[in-house]
């Protein structure tokens, strides 16, 4: 029967003041192949933040779905910034490599962003380092 070859996953969606937080694909569902990463959507209200952190081993893709922000990179080995402005409604895709900063400010008044991304890695505490921007 069909019901039983289709699998439907509970997620649970994180809320705080910034925004929400779903993690898409957790990289421990059975049926992936072997070696997955994590797939997630991440919500910033008006004026806040998301991110601010980099990964010494996780490399991310990111697509923003909806809004507007401003990426702001910084290579943690030679210091060098890099800003970067999005806007969903010209789309692109943003590949950040590990021992790279990496925050999303939300820089509209009254909408929030959504944003689409995937980790190379499952996620481990010991691989996100917090870095003030």
């Amino acid at each position: 029967m069909l019901k039983d070859k289709v699998k439907i996953i509970p997620r649970q969606k994180l809320e705080d003041s910034r925004g929400w937080f779903l993690k898409v694909l957790t990289g421990k569902e059975e049926e992936l192949p072997p070696r997955t990463g994590e797939i997630y959507i991440t919500v910033a209200n008006p004026g806040e933040m998301k991110g601010g952190h980099y990964h010494p081993k996780a490399k991310e893709w990111f697509t923003l779905l909806t809004g507007k922000c401003t990426l702001m990179l910084v290579d943690i080995q030679t210091g060098e910034k890099l800003s970067v402005d999005i806007d969903a409604a010209n789309p692109i895709t943003v590949f950040v490599p590990n021992n790279i900063a990496h925050a999303f400010y939300n820089i509209q008044n009254a909408e929030n962003f959504m944003l689409l991304a995937y980790s190379d890695e499952l996620y481990d505490k010991a691989d996100t380092i917090m870095y003030s921007f």
